[in-house]
C-alpha cells in the first residue's frame, strides 16, 4: 500500500501542477499564461525524454482509493477552470497574445487531462465517479461519449463497426466528423436498444447530455455574453477534437479478425497502439497504456501495464497526435508499422 500511495502521488503532482499555472494565467495573464501553455507542451515533451520512472505496483489488481480521490479533485478542478477560462477569454482585459496562450493552455489541459480523467471515471464501479466523469464530458459538449465509449467503442474497437477506430489510410480530417457523428448515433442506438429491453422509463441519458450542454451554454452567456458562448464552444470543440485525435492515433490501421458475420475475435494486445513515455503517461493518467485498458476496462489507471508485445508508437501520444495533423508524414511513419504488424512482425 505504501508503494501504491507513492505511485498516485506521481500522478497527482504531474496533473495538478498545470491546474495552478492555468488558473494564475487566466487571472493575471502575462508570463503565467505562457507558463501554463509551456507546461502542457514543451515541458511535457522534454520530460518524456528523461529516464523513465519505475512505477509498477506490487499488486496490479489492488484497489487504489487515492487514485479515486485524485480523479475527484481533477474533476472539481475542471469545473472551476472551465468557467474561469471562458471569463478570461471573453472579458477583454488581456492582450490578444495573452488570450491565445490561455486558450491553448486551457484547451490542452481539457483535452489531455480532463478527457483522460473523465474516461477513467466512466469506467469505475462507483456511481458518483461515473456521474462526475459524465458531467466532465457534458461540460465539454461531448456528453454522448459517456455512452458511446463504453457501449460501442469497447465492444467494437479495431473493427469497421466502431466509428472511433480509423482504418489504414484514413486521414484524421476524414475521421473527425465520422467519429463525432458516428459515435453520437451509435451510442443513441445502443441506449435505445438497452432501454427497450429493460423497459426503462427513467430520464434518457441523451436528454441529460443535450440538456446539460444547453445549461452550460447558458452559463457561458451569463459569464461573457455571446462572446463567452463562442469562446466556450471553441474550447469544448478543441478539447473534443483532441479526444478523437487520441482515438485516431491509438487504433489507427489495427483490425480484429472477423470470426463470423458481425462477430470478431476478442480485443487483444495487438489492437491498440501504446506509448511508454513516463511524463505524458502520468499527465494523461496512463491513457497511453491502451492495450491493457481495453483488455481490463475496470482496472484502475495506476495498475495499467505495458509489455514489449504491445504495439508501440515511435513517440509519445501527444507527439504522434501532432504528427497525425500532417497526413502525408503520418502515413509515412505509421503505414509501414501497420503493415509489419499485419504480417506478424514487430511494429
Amino acid at each position: 500500500m505504501q508503494k501504491t500511495t507513492h505511485i498516485v502521488r506521481f500522478f497527482a503532482v504531474t496533473t495538478l501542477a498545470p491546474v495552478a499555472l492555468l488558473a494564475l494565467g487566466a487571472l493575471f495573464g502575462g508570463l503565467w499564461a505562457v507558463a501554463g501553455f509551456l507546461y502542457m507542451t514543451a515541458l511535457a515533451y522534454s520530460m518524456d525524454q528523461l529516464v523513465a520512472l519505475a512505477t509498477e505496483p506490487d499488486n496490479p489488481e489492488a484497489e487504489f482509493p487515492d487514485a479515486n480521490a485524485l480523479s475527484t479533485v481533477l474533476a472539481l478542478s475542471h469545473f472551476a477552470l472551465l468557467p474561469l477560462a471562458v471569463w478570461a477569454l471573453s472579458n477583454g482585459q488581456f492582450a490578444f497574445w495573452e488570450r491565445l496562450f490561455v486558450f491553448f493552455g486551457m484547451g490542452l489541459f481539457f483535452g489531455q487531462v480532463s478527457n483522460s480523467n473523465a474516461h477513467e471515471m466512466i469506467h469505475r464501479s462507483d456511481r458518483t465517479l461515473r456521474r462526475l466523469g459524465t458531467w466532465v464530458y457534458i461540460t465539454l459538449l461531448f456528453g454522448h461519449h459517456a455512452t458511446a465509449h463504453v457501449r460501442v467503442h469497447h465492444r467494437y474497437a479495431a473493427s469497421p463497426e466502431d466509428p472511433n477506430s480509423a482504418p489504414l489510410g484514413m486521414s484524421y480530417y476524414r475521421f473527425l466528423p465520422r467519429a463525432w457523428i458516428g459515435s453520437f448515433r451509435a451510442g443513441l442506438r445502443e441506449e435505445n436498444a438497452m432501454r427497450a429491453r429493460g423497459g426503462s422509463s427513467d430520464l434518457h441519458p441523451y436528454a441529460l447530455y443535450v440538456g446539460g450542454a444547453l445549461v452550460c451554454l447558458g452559463l457561458a452567456f451569463v459569464i461573457g455574453g455571446m462572446t463567452g458562448v463562442f469562446k466556450y464552444m471553441l474550447l469544448a470543440g478543441y478539447a473534443s477534437a483532441q479526444l478523437m485525435l487520441s482515438d485516431y492515433v491509438q487504433h489507427y490501421g489495427l483490425r480484429r479478425r472477423e470470426i463470423s458475420e458481425g462477430k470478431y475475435e476478442p480485443v487483444g494486445d495487438a489492437h491498440s497502439w501504446n506509448s511508454p513515455q513516463w511524463f505524458t503517461s502520468l499527465l494523461m493518467l496512463n491513457a497511453p497504456r491502451h492495450s491493457d485498458h481495453h483488455a481490463h476496462p475496470m482496472k484502475p489507471y495506476p495498475a495499467l501495464e505495458l509489455t514489449e508485445e504491445m504495439p508501440q508508437l515511435p513517440r509519445s501520444l501527444p507527439a504522434m497526435a501532432t504528427l497525425a495533423l500532417i497526413p502525408p508524414l503520418w502515413r509515412k511513419v505509421m503505414d509501414p508499422r501497420v503493415t509489419r504488424l499485419r504480417q506478424g512482425g514487430e511494429a
